[in-house]
């Protein structure tokens, strides 16, 4: 029973993979690739969400 589970989870895997790197037929590009134009977008805006809740503790302690 848990071969055929490997065996089940490593399909979706594969196909998980091949369904990330296909090409699309409008502009030849991935979904890897567009994460990878957009990551920096998204690494500030998780950096802008941390500065914020280090502000948000920090007025928070000053209260109590």
């Amino acid at each position: 029973m848990s071969l055929l589970k490997y065996v089940i989870l490593g399909a979706a895997a594969v196909y998980g993979y091949n369904y990330a790197t296909k090409k699309r037929a409008s502009d030849g590009k991935s979904f890897i690739d567009d994460l990878k134009e957009q990551s920096p977008d998204y690494i500030n805006r998780i950096k802008n969400a941390g500065e914020f809740v280090k502000k948000d503790l920090s007025q928070t302690k000053t209260m109590y």
